[in-house]
């Protein structure tokens, strides 16, 4: 059990989130996109939302910044959230446009507003709980484009509530965050997808 409740902290971890949507949508949406072009996207997201930050992360480390891929340290927090933030405004940029793929816009428009809001809690002392912010956005988005496309995608959808009951589990069960954060970060991830959708859907 302990394995499994750790293998699901980092499968779920919250740098692969905004990648996951990504193919979420790709592969949900009906409207015709060339195999060419969802390759080079999904290939620009992975460089610039997985790589990128990982590099990243091994550089705080060795200087000290950081402590672990978790960042449980909440003063630790406040670096790694701003550069993610820089990374999805170029993402927002330069990868996804509003006119091509609103819908994906606007997810990541979501995802760098959570991660704002996660930066303007550290201000007040206060830990969301980052995996939770990731997993709840994605939920939403995926609630979002099944409305949005009149599509069919229960057994995803109830997979992905699913998960937000183990990522939250998990969190609790290696003692990372309290319940209030859990909820914390639920509705980061929740809220800012909720509103822009008005924008979309």
């Amino acid at each position: 059990m302990n394995f499994f409740l750790k293998s699901i902290s980092y499968i779920f971890h919250p740098i692969l989130m905004p990648l996951l949507g990504a193919i979420i949508y790709f592969s949900a949406a009906p409207r015709f996109i060339p195999e060419d072009i969802i390759k080079s996207k999904i290939l620009g997201l992975t460089v610039l939302t997985v790589f990128i930050p990982i590099v990243l992360y091994f550089f705080l480390k060795n200087i000290g910044s950081i402590s672990s891929m978790n960042i449980e340290n909440i003063k630790q927090r406040k670096t790694p959230l701003l550069i993610q933030s820089i990374l999805l405004i170029l993402v927002i940029k330069l990868i996804i446009d509003a006119y091509h793929y609103p819908e994906l816009y606007f997810f990541f428009l979501g995802v760098l507003f959570s991660s704002l809001s996660a930066i303007f809690m550290i201000l007040f002392n206060i830990k969301a709980s980052l995996h939770m912010i990731g997993i709840a956005g994605i939920t939403m988005f995926t609630i979002a484009l099944s409305i949005h496309f009149s599509m069919n995608l229960t057994l995803l959808i109830a997979a992905l509530m699913i998960t937000n009951g183990l990522v939250a589990t998990s969190r609790l069960h290696y003692k990372a965050h309290s319940n209030l954060e859990l909820i914390l970060g639920f509705l980061i991830g929740v809220i800012p997808q909720l509103t822009l959708v008005n924008f979309w859907l």
